[in-house]
């Protein structure tokens, strides 16, 4: 789509905008002289003495769809202040010119962000009763009432699990970026086990150089893990006898005296074993994710798995009653339908997990469904497999408890997680919510740094792939020197 901004630089938030209405668009920019002839939106901001006044007109078919949003302005406005009240305006003026071309206004209104629960988060520790903090999100930016609804609940439960926590608890997240096969929905960093074989072994000596090295600084700062997300890929890829190797690393190099939860992904049914679910168990592993993303045979071939929806059904008899399990499922993906996608969810729903977390389909480059012809249902197909999802998990006395957005996602939906009362997942709100410090060894891992004076959050970067990451294996622990700076500095 072609973009002119006027009078300001807020290329960003223009972009995010543009995203959740045009999610197949890409941003370009051109004069404004040919967007009004070729089509494309200009996005304007006017400074007065006492208002600041946003307007953006969409050009589209030989017409124009205007929109326009105002704020008073405040004297002692610091820099930070006034900018995001320059972009609110900007994003609300995109906003309704979007909504008066398309005639869609959409479930998140105006807003762009990922985490709208710390928003409703933030207007309650403010002082804002519920009811006003749910008037606040819907009039001034157009959220419906059943999302601004949802956003409450994932608040509220953020707020509860940030007062269980100390200052020095933290979070540690070890990635694996191993897969039985790549699906084609996927941008993460994973490799098919089977192209990737020979770089295992060093992949994990790696790893347990990192888990060893980040692990002294952990214990020097006094920090307390509370909880382990062992994600990927698929980290039951690795056989019985490399996980076991990479869970006594752990603990063996980490105080697990105060873990809380501990999480390993187990996605791909057809990575599941009772002798691996053996090993987690002896590992004091609590919680597993056995992921179905769909239950129906011909949407699992076309997003490029190996197993079946019966697959899924035996890992689960093997896994139930041992562990705490949850489930994804995608709305929106190649073949699927609307009656398939409500058929995924009974079938899941009946093999009884404690969680259920539910995605909208993002179409993601390097994913390589964006290279294939595979039918995707539409935006309003997804609109109603979420909203069938809604009804029915609260139906069953689950409720959200955490959620976020994604770029590229058809209609804005969002990915939000389901849980049955007192079964929400400590890592998932932690990481979602901004509350603690997660630390991330392993390839593509990225460690956030996380002070409440003032809200301030630093990141870390380990290399992106897994020969990277390998070649890089003796400045990884001493990146993240920066914990201890940080820590010194900033909390303590």
């Amino acid at each position: 789509m072609n973009l002119c901004l006027v009078n300001h630089e807020y290329k960003y938030a223009i972009e995010q905008m543009m995203l959740t209405h045009y999610s197949t668009e890409r941003p370009t920019y051109a004069a404004q002289e040919k967007i009004i002839k070729e089509g494309g939106a200009v996005s304007t901001l006017r400074k007065g003495a006492s208002m600041l006044t946003a307007t953006c007109k969409i050009y589209q078919q030989d017409k124009s769809f205007r929109g326009e949003a105002r704020v008073r302005r405040v004297a002692n406005w610091t820099d930070l202040e006034r900018a995001r009240a320059e972009q609110k305006i900007l994003k609300l003026a995109f906003y309704r010119a979007a909504v008066a071309a398309t005639g869609k206004p959409l479930p998140w209104g105006a807003l762009s962000g990922i985490r709208p629960g710390k928003m409703l988060t933030g207007f309650l520790e403010s002082g804002l009763t519920e009811s006003a903090a749910l008037h606040k999100l819907e009039r001034e930016y157009h959220v419906s009432p059943g999302r601004a609804q949802m956003a409450l609940d994932t608040a509220e439960t953020s707020i509860r699990v940030k007062a269980s926590l100390d200052i020095r608890d933290i979070c540690l997240y070890v990635g694996i970026p191993f897969c039985p096969t790549r699906c084609t929905y996927c941008s993460f960093i994973s490799s098919a086990v089977e192209k990737s074989k020979k770089i295992v072994a060093p992949y994990l000596d790696a790893l347990a150089e990192e888990i060893k090295g980040v692990a002294a600084y952990v214990r020097d700062l006094g920090l307390r893990v509370v909880s382990v997300y062992i994600g990927g890929g698929t980290p039951t890829t690795l056989s019985p006898d490399r996980l076991d190797d990479l869970l006594t690393a752990l603990s063996e190099s980490f105080d697990f005296s105060a873990l809380r939860e501990y999480t390993v992904e187990a996605g791909r049914p057809d990575t599941v074993t009772a002798e691996k679910l053996g090993v987690l168990l002896n590992h004091g592993v609590g919680r597993v994710s056995i992921n179905p993303q769909s239950m129906q045979d011909g949407v699992l071939n076309a997003i490029g798995r190996a197993h079946t929806a019966a697959d899924i059904e035996t890992a689960m008899a093997l896994a139930r009653g041992r562990f705490l399990i949850n489930m994804d499922l995608i709305a929106g993906l190649p073949t699927d339908t609307e009656a398939g996608f409500s058929a995924s969810l009974e079938r899941t729903m009946a093999l009884e997990p404690q969680n259920i977390t539910i995605h909208t389909l993002a179409l993601k480059k390097g994913a390589r469904l964006m290279l294939e012809d595979a039918p995707v249902p539409g935006g309003d197909v997804v609109a109603k497999m979420l909203d069938f999802a809604g009804t029915r998990l609260l139906d069953a006395g689950f409720h959200p408890y955490y959620l976020y957005r994604q770029k590229y996602t058809s209609g804005g939906f969002e990915n939000v997680g389901w849980c049955k009362v007192g079964m929400e997942s400590l890592y998932n709100v932690c990481m979602m919510e901004e509350l603690r410090t997660v630390i991330a060894l392993g390839a593509g891992g990225s460690t956030k740094l996380i002070t409440h004076k003032g809200g301030k959050i630093r990141r870390i970067f380990n290399p992106k792939y897994p020969y990277e990451y390998i070649d890089a294996r003796k400045s990884l622990t001493e990146e993240k020197s920066a914990l201890r700076r940080f820590y010194e500095e900033e909390v303590f």
